[in-house]
Parts: C-alpha cells; sequence; structure tokens
C-alpha cells in the first residue's frame, strides 16, 4: 500500500479504521514515583488485558473502530500485550515510539544521555522492525515538553521526532503539559522538517486558547483536542464552541478528538467511566444539537485516520 496505517497487528488502509480515538491509554505501568505521588493510588496502573478488552468492546459497540495507543516506555509501554489486545477486539490499536518529559522518565529511563541520532535510530527501528522481540511495530511518534518550558532534552526528542518522520514518513503526535509551548513546539518541528499534516499537537484543550489553535490549524498542524470529558480543565461546552468556529472557517478537518483516558477511575469496565463511549454517546450528539450537519461530523470522527496515514 502506498498510504497505509501501521497498527499493532499489520497495516491496513486508512478508510478500514472508522471513528477513531487519537490519543488513549490501555496498558500503563507507571514508575513507583508516579504511584506514590498520586496519593499512593494505584489509579494510574491498567494491568489487565481482560478490562481493556471489555473497554474496547463497550467502544466497538458504540460504533468505534481504532484507538491509538500512546503509552511509551517509559510508562510502561508493552507491546506484546497491545498486540494480544488487539487479536481479541475488533479495534484496530496503533503503538507509539518516542519519548515525553523528564516528569515521566525520570529514574526509569535515561533520556537525557541519549544523542539526537540515538534516538532517531531508536525510533525508526520500533517503527520498522518492530519494538523489542514483540513483533509489533510503532505506527506513530511521541514527543513533548514541560509546562512552561521545552527542556533541551525535550527539543532534542522533538527533533529527533522530525527526522525520524523524514525518513519513515511517519506521523507525529506531542504531548504540552497543560496545553503549554504549543507554538514553540510547532516552530521546533517546523525548522527541523517536520510535515505539519502529519503532526497533531496535543492536549490543546487542556488551555482553549482560540487565536493559537487557529494559528496552527493555518499552518496545516492537527489540534488534539484530546482531553474530552475532564471538565476541571475545560468544559465540554467550550471545546463544542471552539469545534463549531473552526468548522465555521474550514479548519474542522484539524481537529482530532479524544479523552487520554489512563486512570482506572475514568475506564467503565475498572468500575469508574466516562469510558471511550463519551465521544459517540456525548459529544457527537452535543456537536450535532450545536449545528454541525453529518459531513462535518463524520470529517471529525476520522481526521485522526488521516493523521495516521503514513506517506
Amino acid at each position: 500500500m502506498s498510504d497505509f496505517v501501521r497498527t499493532v497487528l499489520g497495516d491496513v488502509k486508512p478508510e478500514e479504521l472508522g471513528l477513531t480515538l487519537g490519543h488513549e491509554h490501555l496498558i500503563t505501568r507507571p514508575a513507583d514515583r508516579l504511584l506514590h505521588e498520586d496519593q499512593g493510588s494505584e489509579d494510574l496502573l491498567l494491568d489487565d488485558e481482560d478490562l481493556a478488552v471489555a473497554e474496547l468492546a463497550r467502544f466497538h459497540e458504540a460504533g468505534g473502530g481504532a484507538l491509538v495507543e500512546l503509552t511509551t516506555k517509559e510508562y510502561g509501554r508493552d507491546a506484546e500485550a497491545l498486540g494480544r489486545i488487539a487479536a481479541r477486539s475488533k479495534i484496530h490499536i496503533v503503538a507509539t515510539t518516542g519519548h515525553v518529559t523528564p516528569y515521566f522518565w525520570a529514574g526509569v529511563l535515561d533520556v537525557d544521555s541519549m544523542s539526537r541520532e540515538c534516538l532517531v535510530q531508536e525510533m525508526v527501528e520500533e517503527l520498522t522492525v518492530g519494538i523489542g522481540t514483540s513483533g509489533v511495530r510503532a505506527g506513530v511518534i511521541k514527543a513533548g515538553s514541560s509546562k512552561g518550558e521545552i527542556t533541551e532534552t525535550e527539543e532534542r526528542v522533538l527533533r529527533a521526532a522530525a527526522a525520524a518522520q523524514k525518513l519513515t514518513g511517519a506521523p507525529i503526535t506531542t504531548h504540552t503539559t497543560a496545553g503549554t509551548m504549543a507554538t514553540a513546539q510547532a516552530r521546533i518541528l517546523l525548522d527541523a522538517g517536520a510535515d505539519p499534516e502529519r503532526v497533531c499537537i496535543g492536549h490543546l484543550d487542556r488551555s482553549l486558547d482560540f487565536e493559537e489553535q487557529r494559528h496552527l490549524a493555518e499552518e496545516g498542524f492537527r489540534l488534539g483536542y484530546d482531553q474530552t470529558s475532564k471538565d476541571w480543565y475545560e468544559p465540554d461546552s467550550r471545546r463544542v464552541d471552539f469545534i463549531v468556529r473552526l468548522v465555521e472557517l474550514g479548519l474542522g478537518d484539524r481537529v482530532c478528538l479524544s479523552g487520554d483516558l489512563a486512570r482506572r477511575s475514568a475506564l467503565v469496565s475498572w468500575g469508574g467511566g466516562p469510558g471511550y463511549t463519551h465521544i459517540p454517546h456525548r459529544l457527537v450528539p452535543w456537536l450535532r444539537r450545536a449545528g454541525l450537519g453529518q459531513d462535518a461530523l463524520t470529517t471529525l470522527v476520522s481526521n485522526p485516520a488521516k493523521l495516521l496515514t503514513w506517506s
């Protein structure tokens, strides 16, 4: 295939994905330090494959087709588990390569000592050969930045992500802590030669700034509205308002929706909620009531598949 999406079970055509969640977590094993910082809770620990399969079954019943699993190595990525989960479910799963911020890798991986060349080699190998000995290949590159700053290592990872994209054609998705440094990330990625059409700047709905996001969209970047249901950051009512305004400006094809649900308390199969069905069951109907027609809604739910396409 000349254009394809790389899933954990192999390459598929983009149109096979359907409704796609662009930023989620199925299996995570955070460092003990992070669990202790979370008041000693295991809420951040997602380590049950059966419950992951059950959560995906609910998503499939709601019309879901694909999910991007963005757990990095430092947060407990388990490529073999993702392969088993995908084989048991009816959902396409895309795994990631790359690294996020020192908050996650400190004491787990020595990313700070890795050269740009070493980072590029790691990313390209995991994208094209496989993650370790799992036989599972990553389908997207992840990079990130800290709150209010981009550290030297974070910039090195961002530049490595751009270089790996140029070598492979793989897409990039980013983590912006609390929604900060989005424009700075974009500048670094552009300077390093990344294609904005295949870059999603993540967590932009942590702190909604319409003019900044409009400019990013006009430059060709995808906008990660991936905190849906998390009203303690921004209420969904504001997300709906921003999305409608972007659609009216002809920028609806820039928005990538997801929920970034990485806690037991956020997943129905773990006894929490709202789970992966929040977007098809709640947000899409809300957008329809706000005036979006079927064509706009179809575009919104398929945008992540366009981002994920290698070319």
